[in-house]
């Protein structure tokens, strides 16, 4: 099958079973989300949601948790992965959003990877969700499942090889979308352990699945 036919097979399929996809994260607006997505590097959603909405409330604009420090934001997001380094990436982030900003969330990746704790993954999550451009973040259940279903060659052995060939078949339209429905059937249909082959859809198209794995 020729990647074009299976790319066009495979969207199909989700546009089909998964019609609406979106982040599972809980946020309110742009500042938010943002806040969301840096606690959840390495950390599960259903964790950051559980600790955002005493943040929220607390700090619920970037000019008042430019105003904390990393030490009481700390105790905020103290349950979440690396929370020292994460403490320091909020309150700086939230000081550059004020300084250089307006206290608003950029809409480039250029300008979102400035600030700290946004890298190409995050900044790809804040386009695509909130501004609804056409980015793909490659996180390890987008890189997990487009692998094994084939979209992607072996040879794409990093998020942004990976990212640059999924961006290069999927319908610009149709990219936050698609986002979604591999981090979705990733982390509930192709998990990273026993991957629930049998009750997938897309087993007929997986080129792991016809290996046999």
């Amino acid at each position: 099958m020729r990647k074009k036919e299976l790319y066009e097979r495979v969207i199909g399929w989700f546009q089909q079973e998964m019609p609406v996809a979106e982040t599972e994260l809980h946020y309110e607006n742009p500042f938010q989300l943002l806040v969301a997505v840096i606690l959840s590097a390495q950390c599960t959603d259903k964790r950051v949601n559980l600790i955002t909405p005493p943040l929220f409330r607390d700090f619920p604009t970037a000019e008042v948790m430019a105003e904390a420090s990393p030490e009481v934001l700390y105790e905020y997001i103290r349950s979440v992965s690396y929370p020292n380094n994460k403490a320091k990436h909020l309150a700086g982030m939230a000081q550059m959003l004020v300084k250089d900003f307006g206290g608003e969330v950029p809409d480039t990746l250029e300008e979102l990877v400035k600030l700290p704790g946004v890298g190409r993954k995050t900044a790809n999550v804040i386009q695509s969700v909130v501004f609804n451009k056409a980015a793909m973040a490659v996180d390890t259940h987008v890189f997990r499942v487009s692998h094994r279903i084939g979209l992607v060659p072996a040879s794409c052995t990093t998020p942004l090889a990976t990212e640059r060939y999924l961006m290069k078949y999927i319908p610009q339209e149709v990219v936050p979308t698609a986002h979604h429905w591999l981090i979705l059937h990733g982390r509930y249909v192709c998990t990273a352990r026993s991957p629930k082959c049998g009750e997938c859809g897309l087993n007929g198209l997986c080129q792991a699945f016809r290996k046999g794995m």
